[in-house]
C-alpha cells in the first residue's frame, strides 16, 4: 500500500479581530485569495455586498487581493459585527505577516478595535438609560 501524500496547510500569520460581541479568528495562508468563513465562501456568508466591501478593504489597501487564502472562524454578534471583527483580524493578520503593512492599516483605521458595545439594562429601569414611566399619584 502506498501512503497518501497529505498536503499540509501552514498558517503564515493568523490575527484576532473584535467588533461589538463578535470575535474572528483569522488565519493567512499562502493561496490565490479566497476567503473562507465558517466554511463557507465569503459572498455566500455575507449576502450584503457592503459587509463583504468591509471584509475585504484590508487587502485590496496593501495589494494582496490575490497572494494569499483566508481562513476566518467568526462566532458571536450579527453579520455586521462579525463583518468588522474579520476586517480587524485581517489587518492584524496583515501586520503578523509583515510589519510594514502596519502604517498603511493604522493610516486606514483598520488596527483600531471598535468599541461601542451594547449598555447593559440596569434593574429598576425598563431598559439601559429608560426609566419606568413616573407616577405621581
Amino acid at each position: 500500500m502506498a501512503k497518501k501524500e497529505e498536503k499540509k496547510n501552514i498558517n503564515l500569520a493568523q490575527g484576532t479581530g473584535r467588533r461589538k460581541t463578535a470575535t474572528a479568528r483569522v488565519y493567512l495562508r499562502e493561496g490565490n485569495g479566497k476567503i473562507t468563513i465558517n466554511g463557507r465562501d465569503l459572498e455566500e456568508y455575507f449576502a450584503d455586498p457592503l459587509c463583504v466591501y468591509q471584509v475585504r478593504q484590508p487587502l485590496t489597501v496593501t495589494d494582496t487581493l490575490a497572494k494569499f487564502d483566508i481562513l476566518i472562524n467568526v462566532q458571536g454578534g450579527g453579520l455586521t459585527g462579525q463583518a468588522g471583527a474579520c476586517r480587524h483580524g485581517i489587518a492584524r493578520a496583515l501586520v503578523a505577516y509583515d510589519e510594514s503593512n502596519k502604517s498603511v492599516l493604522h493610516a486606514n483605521g483598520f488596527m483600531t478595535r471598535d468599541p461601542r458595545m451594547v449598555e447593559r439594562k440596569k434593574y429598576g429601569q425598563r431598559g439601559a438609560r429608560r426609566r419606568f414611566q413616573f407616577s405621581k399619584r
